[in-house]
């Protein structure tokens, strides 16, 4: 038994490594590597592969720039927030991406005028000039300049904080565009087949020991 287990060990990682070593070599020189045949035993065949350059997949034009559609839907998204969605097909997608950065926009400007009333206020109250009054709607109704500290300082942080919500909200959104272009060609329906049978594995240095060959089908 422990022979038998070995023995399939072996025959997976004589499979999984001439993958794995097409698959790190797509990654490096950008472009996609399609293995076509492998094969162990005494009959064991080379790996035969189909390189994928990169420019043909750029089949889409933007300021008539050739590029892939992933790197369009990004650009598209990075210039204003929902057009990747919108070029992917996601409609429904489209008022979260614009409420997301329209939201964080909307706070930024929101706390912005706040921090600007409670600092003109502060500055009233001490630049020592008995001429100069606090006039904001909220600012003035504190009685002292330490309250209003307080708040100006609140309001910093909150502005602040919105700068990189803003940023976070857009990022996400190029990325969620991205993604999408790049699942836009798979199938990812439920149609699937596993088939097994009894096989025999063959190894160029060990005997011929019994096995199972599983298929899984994509359709």
């Amino acid at each position: 038994m422990t022979s038998r287990f070995r023995t399939l060990a072996l025959a997976a990682a004589a499979l999984l490594l001439p993958l794995l070593a097409s698959e790190a070599h797509a990654q490096t020189s950008g472009t996609d590597v399609a293995p076509t045949a492998v094969t162990a035993g005494p009959d064991s065949a080379q790996v035969s592969t189909i390189v994928v350059p990169d420019s043909v997949r750029r089949t889409a034009r933007l300021f008539g720039l050739k590029m892939t559609k992933p790197t369009k839907a990004g650009l598209l998204s990075a210039l204003l927030p929902g057009a990747g969605q919108l070029y992917n097909g996601r409609w429904w997608k489209v008022p979260l991406a614009v409420g997301a950065v329209g939201g964080t926009v909307y706070g930024e400007i929101f706390y912005q005028q706040r921090y600007t009333e409670f600092a003109d206020g502060f500055n009233a109250r001490t630049d020592g000039d008995p001429n100069t009054v606090d006039n904001g709607p909220r600012s003035s109704l504190l009685r002292s300049s330490d309250e209003v500290k307080r708040s100006l300082n609140f309001y910093r942080r909150q502005r602040d904080s919105f700068l990189a919500y803003i940023a976070l909200a857009h990022a996400v959104q190029i990325l969620d565009a991205v993604v999408d272009a790049h699942l836009r060609d798979f199938d990812i329906s439920d149609d699937l087949s596993l088939q097994w049978e009894p096989s025999v594995l063959r190894m160029p240095t060990l005997a011929a020991a019994p096995g199972v060959s599983l298929t899984l089908t994509f359709k």
